[in-house]
């Protein structure tokens, strides 16, 4: 089992930015990456960032170069660091870890831009 807590989202006006923190606990060796996904009102859940166990990572077209996905494996922390943030960003930003068998989820922390 794998436990995932996202912190940081609140609100931010265009062009400001946010980091999103995720502490990660349980079968971390099992992790094979470890990501974020977000949920905007009326939409579906989209990948937006991860990070694999060998360090490489992907980004959707819309956040390349506005948004970094890192971790600090002391901590066991997977972070998303925002910037110039625009009002379509605006959404519930989910933490996820992929593992062998299935994926696992955190409850989400909501992000919103506007001013």
């Amino acid at each position: 089992q794998v436990q995932l807590v996202e912190s940081g989202g609140g609100l931010v006006q265009p062009g400001g930015s946010l980091k999103l923190s995720c502490v990660v606990s349980g079968s971390i060796t099992s992790i094979y990456s470890l990501g974020w996904y977000r949920q905007a009102p009326g939409q579906a859940r989209e990948v937006v960032t991860f990070i694999t166990s060998g360090g490489s990572t992907h980004y959707i077209d819309s956040v390349k170069g506005r948004f970094t996905i890192s971790r600090d494996n002391a901590k066991n922390t997977v972070y998303l660091q925002m910037n110039n943030l625009k009002p379509e960003d605006t959404a519930v930003y989910y933490c996820n870890a992929e593992t062998s068998t299935k994926y696992y989820w955190g409850k989400g922390t909501l992000v919103t831009v506007s001013s």
